[in-house]
């Protein structure tokens, strides 16, 4: 059996978009990936409006299964992500990469989260199911 290919999500504070990746990529991905997510910087909890949100549509508890981290503290890593840097992405060793090129819904209304969790939960779903 070959070893699971390890997908990084990652975006500059993970404290959204990334953890929102990391959190549906564990629910909608094959038994082929071990997700993770990542930032440049990290803030010091998950943002609350996508906890509250992944919660109330999914019935997955984002603190309690994931947490902020850094880029550094990642396993060496297959697949990265990027969800639309504001400013330079950072670079990981890996073997392919894309940028899903979403907007931070963070400080906005819930129906601009939903649009940014939906897009996030079809690439998911389209990428790694």
């Amino acid at each position: 059996m070959s070893e699971k290919k390890k997908v990084a999500f990652v975006c500059v504070h993970n404290s959204c978009r990334s953890q929102i990746a990391e959190a549906l990529g564990k629910r909608y991905g094959s038994e082929e990936y071990e997700f993770y997510s990542a930032g440049t910087e990290i803030k010091p909890r998950i943002n609350q409006d996508a906890v509250r949100l992944i919660k109330a549509l999914y019935g997955i508890d984002m603190e309690e299964t994931q947490y902020s981290k850094l880029i550094s503290e990642l396993p060496e890593i297959d697949i990265v992500i990027t969800m639309g840097c504001n400013v330079q992405c950072p670079v990981i060793p890996h073997e392919y990469t894309e940028d899903w090129g979403l907007e931070d819904p963070s400080g906005k209304s819930d129906e601009e989260f939903l649009t940014v969790i939906k897009a996030i939960e079809e690439n998911v779903r389209k990428r790694f199911s």
